[in-house]
């Protein structure tokens, strides 16, 4: 059977049309994100990108997302759904964008802790006279095969004597020992002054977001926040994705 085939010009013709077509949707994008600022100057546009509905774009601004048409005017707040998959689209795109790059923390400010060969990684935020950051210590003992890096996270506010514990353990000649006691059983090393990372790690802190101690980061960076058991950490660490 002959299969008739269509000139080459006119493969020409229709791969011009398809990347005409992409780039005027990028412009598209581009002037709505420039209309969506120009309407609301007090609100902090991140994001315009298109959505799982035509004619229905996303909008990212901070840690909320919104949808919107293309003159901008009516947002619908919420989130999307697809029922054939049972997934929480907005949200699984919210949780990628909250994400931390592992890669750029800076671990030399932190207390590192090797459990077993250590080939897995977490990083915890964690404040010395916090609770439940006490009660987190517990269930990380139950961990295996992993590296702890603990960047010491004093809430100043909440706790007045949180800084100076802070140093005083990072000052210790164990830092990792001292934590340990501190947390475990509330022996507080004594007090030295050194160059210490509280102040870096507090902004840190602030610039990822994180605003509650204790808060886990996973090696793809995903953030746990809270006490969690050790199983629910463990299922945490497992479910690790691109």
């Amino acid at each position: 059977m002959q299969i008739n085939r269509p000139p080459l010009q006119w493969l020409s013709v229709l791969m011009a049309l398809m990347l005409s077509m992409m780039a005027q949707a990028d412009d598209g994008l581009d002037s709505l994100e420039k209309r969506l600022k120009d309407m609301y100057p007090a609100t902090r546009i991140e994001r315009v990108q298109t959505s799982e509905i035509p004619a229905l774009f996303e909008v990212t601004m901070g840690k909320n997302t919104a949808y919107t048409d293309v003159t901008g005017r009516y947002f619908i707040f919420g989130h999307l759904f697809d029922m054939k998959t049972q997934r929480d689209l907005t949200a699984d795109r919210m949780e990628k964008q909250q994400r931390i790059d592992f890669g750029q923390l800076p671990l030399g400010d932190a207390i590192k802790t090797v459990r077993g060969k250590g080939e897995r990684v977490l990083a915890v935020f964690s404040d010395p006279d916090c609770p439940y950051c006490k009660r987190l210590e517990a269930e990380i003992d139950k961990l295996s095969n992993v590296t702890i890096y603990t960047f010491p996270y004093p809430l100043e506010g909440l706790h007045p004597e949180a800084v100076d514990k802070s140093i005083a353990v990072w000052c210790a000649p164990d830092r990792a020992r001292a934590w340990s006691d501190l947390l475990r059983s509330g022996k507080a090393p004594a007090s030295r002054k050194c160059e210490n990372p509280i102040q870096r790690n507090i902004q840190l802190a602030q610039r990822l977001g994180i605003q509650g101690t204790p808060t886990l980061v996973s090696a793809d960076g995903r953030m746990l926040p809270g006490a969690a058991p050790g199983d629910r950490i463990e299922q945490w660490l497992a479910e690790s994705r691109p």
